[in-house]
């Protein structure tokens, strides 16, 4: 992921991130706001989007979400992914980065950061209901409820529902972070074991997503294509924000320019 020179080997403030996640916290409960009463538009979205995907023969979530359902031993494993996972990995990912690549941070924390916002405006624009609230589907998470943490609202712990959007199955955000943390593991990480990982995870989540009825294979595709639209707008988005920041700091008064260092001759003479 190309970088600008001027920010190459720059670790950005650890209370910066820190706002950032806030701010994209924020939007996310915004949307959550927006769609909350939207009932009858995400049934109706879903039900389109399981037409177009049985007309293309393109609907293995029907299959995988029966075989999970059915026994117990995938189901818990899965939902307990899918209720887990993306708290954990996609921070500890960033952290990762964060202290051992600081020359990839920006832009790899900037892809994930756009593919967020664009997500969020899916979930405004197009409100979606999850498979699990579809007839023919189980709810898996509801089916193997007495083996969890979780309660009705999916991934979110029992009491804390509030905090999550029922309507924001498009595009699947769980499977685009768990691209964006196979891309980072793959592309940076050193030796066979965090690679392999790279690989792995993202595959596994799809199937977890699919299997617990969550999300369906559109949203799969869909969650990819945001990541990639994150990929190819960063290394844009970054090289505007630096000819801003050079921008403001050429233009700063000279009264506000820290004095020029004094060299160790000149120290001498005086």
């Amino acid at each position: 992921m190309p970088t600008t020179s001027a920010t190459a080997h720059t670790r950005p403030r650890w209370w910066t991130e820190l706002l950032l996640i806030a701010v994209l916290y924020e939007a996310y409960s915004l949307s959550r706001l927006l769609v909350r009463g939207d009932v009858d538009a995400a049934l109706r979205n879903a039900e389109r989007i399981l037409h177009v995907e049985s007309l293309t023969h393109l609907d293995p979530e029907r299959m995988l979400n029966r075989v999970v359902s059915a026994h117990a031993y995938f189901g818990v494993v899965f939902d307990y992914a899918y209720a887990t996972l993306h708290y954990v990995v996609t921070p500890l990912v960033l952290l990762w980065l964060w202290r051992r690549r600081p020359d990839r941070y920006r832009g790899a924390r900037t892809t994930l950061a756009i593919a967020t916002v664009v997500s969020l405006a899916g979930f405004m624009l197009f409100p979606t209901a999850p498979p699990r609230m579809i007839e023919g589907f189980t709810d898996t998470m509801a089916h193997f409820a007495s083996w969890g943490w979780w309660g009705a609202g999916a991934s979110a712990p029992r009491g804390m529902e509030h905090m999550t959007n029922e309507y924001a199955a498009m595009p699947s955000l769980h499977v685009g972070w768990a691209a964006w943390c196979g891309w980072q593991l793959w592309r940076h990480g050193r030796g066979r074991v965090l690679r392999t990982l790279g690989v792995l995870y993202p595959l596994f989540v799809v199937l977890v997503v699919l299997g617990t009825a969550n999300h369906y294979l559109a949203d799969v595709v869909a969650g990819l294509a945001v990541m990639g639209l994150g990929a190819y707008a960063s290394p844009r988005v970054l090289r505007t924000t630096d000819r801003l920041r050079a921008g403001v700091t050429t233009r700063r008064p000279v009264s506000e320019l820290p004095p020029p260092a004094i060299e160790s001759d000149q120290k001498t003479a005086a």
